[in-house]
């Protein structure tokens, strides 16, 4: 297979929502006074994928308690939205382009052309 760009990806988008993320860390981290070092950008990611996994299966039913399947949606998409903000956090900390690098690993096994 060829590398073709991710079309439905629009890296200048990427590239301001990272710096976004960037920006409310770096209010987060001032507003508790966090100091984020190596152990920090990794356990947060790793306490957001385990948020994710906890909406999700509340979207199930598996969950303890009651919770409205609404409600129950609603935080699997703030959860989601957060891990992704992490990441690009994480990204952005560790110099990595994330439109740049989805763009190249996940292009690499498109074809040449899907809209």
């Amino acid at each position: 297979m060829t590398q073709a760009p991710v079309l439905a990806l629009n890296e200048s988008d990427v590239r301001a929502l990272t710096r976004q993320a960037a920006a409310v860390s770096d209010i987060y981290a001032a507003r508790f006074g966090i100091h984020r070092d190596a152990a920090w950008y990794l356990a947060k990611m790793t306490e957001e994928l385990g948020e994710l996994q906890a909406a999700y299966l509340a979207t199930q039913g598996a969950q303890r308690g009651e919770v409205a399947l609404t409600e129950a949606r609603q935080n699997l998409i703030d959860e989601a939205a957060d891990l992704f903000g992490f990441l690009m956090v994480f990204a952005n900390w560790q110099g990595i382009d994330l439109a740049d690098a989805f763009a190249a690993k996940w292009g690499r096994y498109l074809p040449d052309q899907v809209d």
